[in-house]
């Protein structure tokens, strides 16, 4: 291949992926979603006398969705290979675990 060759596929590929990102009104929904799922957030912790279980579970959803709208979009994970996608999931999924293991460590779930 030659020099000349090598620029056009390389510059091909540059205008592919960036054809490929969202523009900026998408970023705009997605800021405003993910403020809506912070405000629930916000709301669900005070809600008086919810359970202690269900408290946890619905932050930990609300946190997963967060962290997949953050990852996917402003880390541009949805544009890039899906090996990188692989190390976010399993990064969240170990988080996760540890999370509850150590809730359960100190009887948390326990009252």
């Amino acid at each position: 291949m030659t020099e000349a060759e090598a620029h056009v596929e390389d510059r091909t590929h540059v205008e592919t992926h960036e054809a490929s990102h969202p523009s900026v009104g998408e970023y705009i929904k997605i800021a405003i979603i993910l403020a809506i799922v912070t405000g629930l957030e916000v709301g669900i912790a005070y809600i008086p006398g919810i359970p202690f279980g269900w408290l946890v579970a619905s932050l930990i959803v609300l946190m997963v969705i967060k962290f997949a709208m953050v990852a996917m979009w402003f880390m541009h994970l949805k544009f890039d290979s899906a090996i990188y996608r692989r190390f976010f999931v399993i990064g969240l999924v170990l988080a996760v675990v540890l999370f509850l293991i150590v809730l359960v460590s100190f009887g948390k779930f326990l009252r």
